[in-house]
């Protein structure tokens, strides 16, 4: 029983808190939760907008946890849920400001070379991949890269960027397995091709 009770008192946050959150509407989840993913979040929303609109998605995406809790289940994961509701919240403050998003575009710029490397393939892609044409890729360069791409492809490779799984990448985005991996394939394929060509002109 005294276990029980210091166990509950120092409880340390976990990512169970939004199943926690869920049952309980207890606030001290909702603290954990922001804890958790309001730096992840906010920087998945930036990289789909501007600073100011990914502010004010985010802060709208915190009370819709709040009103749509009792909708999570537990089987899904945490922070997977958490941002297909700022997906959704996105998508309908875009549509609200008439922006036109394309959410089914898988074409992707013209590239100079089809065949992907094999590490672009399986892996992971970041500003800091010393694989990608050189090993002096700055932070600009790719951030640049990355902005010149559809909304759907940079979506894409930045959930991977995440941690999401192909599994969570179909929940937030509710797009299929096969849309997904054609998503990626063109987004590596074509900053690839970018960061090559801003290589090309230093």
């Amino acid at each position: 029983m005294l276990l029980s009770i210091k166990s509950w008192l120092f409880e340390t946050p976990s990512k169970d808190c939004m199943a926690s959150y869920a049952k309980s509407g207890d606030n001290r989840y909702l603290e954990q939760l922001i804890a958790l993913y309001s730096n992840d979040l906010y920087h998945y929303l930036v990289t789909q907008s501007n600073t100011h609109l990914a502010y004010d998605v985010s802060q709208q995406t915190w009370l819709k946890v709040i009103e749509k809790r009792h909708l999570y289940q537990a089987q899904t994961t945490p922070k997977a849920w958490l941002f297909k509701l700022a997906r959704n919240t996105l998508i309908d403050e875009y549509r609200r400001q008439q922006h036109f998003v394309a959410l089914d575009e898988n074409t992707h710029l013209a590239a100079q070379n089809d065949k992907i490397e094999s590490d672009l393939t399986s892996g992971h892609l970041t500003s800091r991949d010393s694989h990608i044409g050189s090993s002096n890729i700055s932070y600009e360069a790719f951030d640049a890269a990355l902005k010149q791409l559809s909304f759907v492809q940079r979506e894409a490779i930045t959930l991977q960027q995440e941690g999401f799984s192909l599994t969570d990448i179909e929940l937030i985005t509710q797009s299929s397995l096969e849309t997904i991996k054609t998503r990626l394939r063109y987004a590596k394929q074509n900053l690839k091709r970018l960061l090559g060509a801003n290589n090309e002109q230093a």
